[in-house]
């Protein structure tokens, strides 16, 4: 997982040293105003990567009403565009999760995995223009409350393909 903020004086030069399309991405991010941008699901290319971008406004919820996910066909890069605060958890995926719906076959590239007591979760606070990015082994858990306060926001997800990152 990686986590920071498209602000941050050393933006540029994390940009350097990942992947092209994940640079590519990140780049979008900080390069266009996505806050007036239509919400919904679109394809764009950036630097000749076909990729994924989601407009979501959605709310913050308890911890106990989301569900842990991965992905294994892309990347996420997630980007709290505005509202919030948000945190996210995340943990690693050890192959020990109890599957609650498995849509990686599917064009969602999407698996639930039931909450776990057990699991021991780190937790991330974003505020506006902050990433995390959530690589195939990273269990994650976006868009909750902070102290158990519901905020509107604005979540820009981009779906960066894995095997256009390891060429």
């Amino acid at each position: 997982m990686l986590y920071g903020n498209i602000h941050n004086e050393f933006f540029a030069s994390q940009l350097k040293l990942l992947p092209a399309p994940l640079a590519a991405a990140l780049k979008f991010l900080k390069d266009n105003e996505l806050t007036k941008h239509e919400p919904g699901k679109f394809d764009i290319t950036l630097d000749g990567v076909n990729m994924i971008l989601q407009v979501l406004d959605i709310e913050t919820k308890l911890r106990n009403e989301l569900l842990p996910e991965i992905h294994r066909k892309y990347i996420d890069v997630q980007f709290l565009c505005s509202g919030g605060p948000e945190n996210a958890a995340y943990y690693n995926d050890d192959g020990t999760n109890t599957i609650h719906e498995d849509l990686l076959n599917s064009p969602r590239d999407i698996c639930f995995y039931e909450n776990n007591p057990d699991i021991r979760e780190g937790l991330i606070p974003l505020e506006v223009g902050t990433f995390a990015v959530y690589f195939p082994w990273d269990v994650h858990v976006p868009a909750i409350a902070v102290n158990g306060v519901s905020a509107k926001i604005r979540k820009i997800v981009i779906k960066v393909p894995v095997d256009e990152c390891m060429k």
